[in-house]
């Protein structure tokens, strides 16, 4: 029998999920569990009538941008869509004066300023400084939570929700397209060392992480008594992996002035690719995940992204699902009321 609880962290900037608690981002998760089902059984569930939230975006979006917009509409409010070349940021008005305003205007601010190290988590803390309302990260530099929060309500949908003895194969992946953000492989360390997960991280030499989120990797999962290992050798990650990750990112010294660069280094690596395989190295049952868009016939073969093992659409999913937890949670004026169901550790696979 379900268990009928309530919940609310109103106000709270939902920037990294290191600012989170175990048990905070179990709330989110639990929400994002009963938010689904309702969504499922077309059940309203709107927790955020009248409400808009401003939608920044530095960089392009798919995912992000529709799960927020479609979810606040399913919460009961409306989402502003908002470019920096369309907004007076692109002549310099200051993340002060554009907090300060948004926030006059509306309920909650999300932020996409995610290509250039050292700028986007920044912006949004000074942005968050000022603003009297929310500020939640739609991706930066440093971290992309909405993606990992998915991520991790997709692995326990699967493996179940106690992970301990699971290891998780995070790796670099090669791809022509563009020097991607750092933040989802970083986001994944730092997140999923909390949970119970043996985290692996591969990359070649020039693909290094930035410091501060191998710091906490690190000590999270100290703290939590698991394994975080590295490796540049991507074979070694998938041994055994009970879950994979593979996705490019660009060369932390090259990324925002010179991606170029970055994109030259990587054709080096062009075996770094996920492939059948490589997925024989991985447990019999392993999952192939991937936050999207995928290079295909890059980072990974048209045979395992659409193979039985992959469960990026179902990951993708539930980007709705976790999204609009957070805008629940940070944003209603009121408790959530959400119902937990019986969770098997076993997992469903």
């Amino acid at each position: 029998m379900a268990i009928t609880k309530k919940a609310l962290f109103k106000g709270r900037d939902y920037i990294t999920t290191q600012e989170w608690s175990e048990s905070e981002i179990d709330t989110l998760l639990d929400v994002s569990a009963d938010l689904k089902r309702k969504f499922k059984n077309r059940i309203p569930h709107r927790h955020l009538p009248d409400q808009t939230i401003f939608l920044m975006f530095f960089d392009k979006s798919t995912r992000t941008r529709n799960s927020f917009e479609a979810g606040m509409t399913q919460l009961g409010g409306h989402a502003h869509f908002l470019t920096a070349d369309v907004m007076q940021v692109s002549h310099g008005e200051s993340p002060k004066d554009t907090g300060i305003i948004l926030s006059s205007y509306g309920h909650g601010i999300a932020i996409r300023h995610d290509l250039i190290p050292g700028e986007g988590n920044a912006y949004m803390r000074e942005v968050a400084r000022w603003a009297e309302v929310p500020v939640i990260n739609m991706q930066c530099d440093v971290d992309h939570p909405c993606q990992t929060l998915a991520d991790l309500m997709t692995i326990r949908e699967n493996l179940g929700r106690d992970l301990r003895g699971k290891k998780l194969a995070v790796s670099w992946a090669y791809a022509p397209s563009y020097a991607k953000p750092l933040s989802v492989p970083q986001g994944l360390i730092m997140l999923m060392t909390r949970f119970g997960m043996d985290v692996t991280l591969a990359h070649p030499p020039e693909y290094f992480l930035m410091p501060e989120t191998m710091k906490a990797a690190q000590e999270n999962a100290k703290r939590a008594g698991v394994k975080f290992e590295v490796t540049d050798n991507m074979d070694d990650a998938f041994h055994k992996a009970d879950v994979v990750i593979p996705k490019s990112w660009g060369c932390l010294d090259t990324m925002g002035a010179k991606p170029e660069e970055s994109l030259r280094i990587a054709k080096k690596y062009l075996h770094w690719i996920c492939d059948a395989k490589k997925m024989k190295l991985a447990r019999p049952d392993a999952l192939y995940m991937h936050p999207l868009p995928a290079d295909r016939g890059n980072e990974v073969t048209d045979e395992v992204i659409d193979g039985p093992q992959s469960v990026v659409f179902a990951e993708a999913e539930n980007r709705l699902h976790t999204c609009k937890a957070v805008m629940a949670l940070t944003m209603a004026d009121k408790e959530i009321t959400y119902e937990v169901e019986p969770v098997s550790a076993a997992g469903a696979r």
